[in-house]
């Protein structure tokens, strides 16, 4: 199991990124995640990283389909993997009811359906199948899907190379999303995709509520039908019109891990008997309500801890 680092506050300035890309580039085995933000583009920020020197695998968690046609999607995904130098993860997802009605006009008809034709056609752009991109060499591009309940488990141990999930308890994708994706993989008869989870987390200090840290992190996914029902499958119940509580209930449950190092260590530990290939370490909570510069000091310490940074002397 590996570790790596979502960005874990938003930026606004494409410099506000350097010192988190800084720190993944002395992590072992380390990627920088950005999710989809609608505030600064997070294919142009990692082009940003690269450009200012800083070559380090990046990942999407995820990247929003109605936002992009599949070309595009392609062309950015394996842009980014020649400008780092490194294989790119690169995860999609339909995004909410609501979302789909805004830009789309209508909902799809199937996010299940779509999603496979959406996948299957950035696949056949990143792969040559499809002439409509000229070659050029580049590290792999691997694809992965935003994974919250069965069907699309399943649909990722078809298609996908990478399953990424969000607010996912351990024993949740222990018990239903590992078996679903590794059945659907043997049954198509390829390689079961890793997994990949993002993991909010706050260290316990004075003064800091963990429900309010998770709160700033999670209201709109506490207030979203498909949360709300993927969490409540788990065995965590969320009201959407009651985000309060439904923070406390992270908390109280684990999703969002708070306590000291060795605390936090130890509910880590459970998503690697879960499965998880890659746990993506998620202290945007901390981001949100101490400001970008104590997040990134808690990430390393949490990185030194877990013994995959290097002490930096400089």
């Amino acid at each position: 199991m590996t570790f790596s680092v979502h960005m874990p506050f938003t930026p606004v300035r494409a410099d506000q990124v350097l010192p988190v890309g800084e720190l993944v580039s002395r992590a072992d085995d380390c990627r920088l995640w950005l999710g989809q933000s609608l505030s600064l583009e997070p294919h142009q920020l990692f082009a940003y990283l690269a450009g200012r020197g800083i070559q380090v695998p990046v990942g999407t968690s995820v990247t929003l389909m109605p936002l992009r046609h599949p070309l595009e999607a392609a062309s950015q995904a394996r842009s980014l993997a020649q400008l780092t130098g490194h294989p790119v993860e690169a995860g999609y997802g339909p995004g909410s009811a609501d979302f789909q009605r805004a830009l789309l006009g209508a909902t799809y008809r199937s996010p299940l359906t779509a999603t496979r034709e959406y996948l299957t056609a950035v696949r056949s752009f990143v792969d040559g199948a499809s002439t409509a991109l000229p070659p050029i060499d580049h590290p792999r591009v691997r694809l992965g899907l935003g994974v919250l309940r069965p069907a699309m488990a399943r649909l990722a141990g078809e298609i996908a190379d990478v399953a990424i999930t969000w607010l996912c308890p351990p024993s949740y994708v222990k018990d239903v999303l590992v078996p679903e994706i590794r059945a659907a993989a043997r049954a198509a008869n390829r390689a079961v995709p890793q997994v990949v989870s993002v993991v909010h987390l706050a260290q316990r200090k004075p003064r800091r509520d963990p429900a309010r840290l998770a709160l700033a992190v999670s209201r709109a996914h506490l207030q979203s039908p498909h949360y709300v029902d993927m969490l409540g499958k788990a065995g965590v119940q969320v009201r959407p019109d009651d985000p309060e509580s439904g923070a406390r209930a992270l908390v109280d449950h684990g999703v969002f891990l708070h306590g000291d190092i060795a605390e936090l260590v130890s509910g880590l530990d459970s998503y690697r008997e879960a499965g998880v290939d890659e746990i993506v370490l998620n202290l945007s909570g901390v981001g949100f309500e101490r400001g970008a510069q104590v997040a990134v000091r808690e990430l390393e310490l949490l990185l030194l801890s877990l013994g995959s940074v290097r002490h930096d002397f400089r």
